[in-house]
């Protein structure tokens, strides 16, 4: 992320939001909210966002304050496959990467649906 300390606010704002997002909304419901979020900042003809779609729409999202470095910065943190896109996968990757509360508790999710699958194995073989 770009290291001025108005974005770092911005972003703060935004790692709060998104695990009430998940709160309120539940997996289902916020992976639905990030796929429109998605579809709102993508190139509607290429299918996947691009730094000048993200230029043209981020107003769409209240990131119209966000100066051509910060925008830079999103596409190269988010873009995996350095294509210079993003496609759905990524964007959703780097909206929960952004936010490091909602990626603790995925992993505390993780790790319980994990232990419960074990505990479900291990006691089939009694």
């Amino acid at each position: 992320m770009a290291t001025n300390n108005n974005n770092n606010n911005r972003s703060n704002v935004f790692e709060d939001l998104l695990p009430m997002m998940a709160t309120k909304l539940g997996g289902e419901g916020l992976i639905k909210e990030l796929c429109n979020g998605f579809d709102l900042l993508m190139d509607k003809e290429k299918g996947v966002i691009t730094l000048d779609s993200l230029r043209k729409n981020a107003a769409v999202l209240g990131l119209q304050d966000l100066k051509e470095d910060e925008l830079v910065s999103m596409m190269k943190e988010g873009d995996l496959d350095r294509d210079g896109a993003l496609t759905q996968m990524e964007f959703c990757v780097l909206m929960f990467r952004l936010s490091p509360e909602l990626m603790e508790e995925s992993w505390f999710w993780l790790e319980e649906a994990l232990r419960h699958e074990l505990d479900n194995n291990n006691s089939s073989f009694f």
